[in-house]
């Protein structure tokens, strides 16, 4: 039985974990580490520190389908439908831009519960807090080391973190990456953003009648969900929660400085947005240093073999393009290779 590692538990790493183990059955040992406290990546969900709280999302906010991905990815959405995962975002949008055809969903338990379902499904070994600092070719093998000081053996490795962090990996990685695949790799761009979200007291009612809105006249603020609306998930006796999201340009500017110091001035330009929000019970903010991939890897290939033996294969939007159906396609591509190699 070989032993893959999938590094990142974001939306590429639990559907790749998820179509091996149904791909391969019980061929292959699937092991997932995370440098986070829990899954999601970019599709996280955050508790309030007090349950009388609604959650938020602080990364992506819903799910766009065009009636191309629709149909080619239709086992998917069809799997999350019917799983009352994913339901038609029915609520008011200010501001969004509609495609002709396409489709938006919505997560009523969070838009981690679309990252938690594929890794309940791949029966694989979750270890959270586990950041890669190296990877060392072994004969054929790889040793791969994390954060905790120790190192483990794998037969395979994955590695669907930003590609910055994986530029930035101890060991034998860059040594093996041709000219070429540096110069491709080099040239991926990320956007940067901050994302803020409030939690309210139960007795609050929101004023305003959208559920998100998307502001073109605020220097510092792209964007503002209220969550649980978005979701509609209001349950009695838990406080509505908002969301809010920055310009790039205001994270790019903001990037270097730490996150307490930024909230204020973002507390200060929504106050400017909604002068008649209440208070807050509790706020969290959260810096996306690797937010939305504005250039991928030339052609969008999906993944980038590094070594085929002992496998050593990169995949995450960095490959394809920045939304869930990108992160199916380097999902479907990585596992393609997984399964030629071993």
């Amino acid at each position: 039985m070989s032993r893959v590692l999938i590094v990142g538990a974001g939306l590429t790493g639990s559907l790749c974990a998820c179509l091996l183990r149904r791909e391969m059955q019980n061929k292959v040992h699937i092991v997932v580490w995370d440098k986070a406290r829990g899954a999601g990546g970019r599709m996280s969900t955050n508790r309030p520190p007090a349950p009388s709280s609604h959650s938020a999302d602080l990364g992506a906010q819903y799910i766009t389908a065009t009636p191309e991905y629709a149909k080619s990815h239709h086992s998917f959405y069809s799997e999350l439908l019917s799983s009352g995962i994913l339901q038609p975002l029915n609520s008011l949008v200010e501001g969004l831009r509609q495609r002709d055809g396409s489709k938006d969903y919505m997560t009523p338990l969070g838009m981690c519960s679309v990252v938690k379902h594929f890794l309940s499904q791949s029966g694989a070994d979750l270890f959270f807090e586990h950041r890669v600092t190296g990877l060392y070719r072994r004969g054929t093998s790889w040793e791969v080391q994390w954060n905790g000081g120790s190192s483990e053996m794998f037969d395979a490795v994955v590695l669907t973190m930003p590609v910055p962090q994986i530029l930035q990996l101890q060991g034998d990685v860059g040594h093996m990456l041709s000219v070429q695949q540096k110069q491709q790799l080099d040239g991926v761009v990320y956007s940067s953003r901050f994302a803020v979200a409030l939690f309210f007291h139960p007795d609050v009612v929101f004023s305003f009648p959208w559920a998100a809105r998307y502001v073109t006249d605020n220097p510092s603020i792209c964007y503002i969900a209220a969550d649980s609306r978005k979701r509609n998930a209001d349950v009695p006796g838990r406080g509505p929660s908002l969301v809010v999201h920055t310009s790039v340009p205001f994270g790019l500017e903001h990037l270097e400085k730490n996150k307490e110091d930024v909230q204020p001035i973002i507390l200060q330009e929504l106050h400017k947005l909604l002068p008649d929000l209440p208070q807050p019970v509790s706020i969290k903010c959260q810096k996306w240093r690797y937010s939305q991939v504005l250039m991928s890897v030339p052609d969008c290939p999906g993944q980038m073999t590094i070594l085929d033996r002992p496998l050593l294969v990169c995949g995450g939007d960095a490959f394809s393009h920045s939304n869930f159906d990108g992160c199916v396609e380097s999902a479907l591509t990585l596992v393609s290779v997984l399964k030629a190699s071993l």
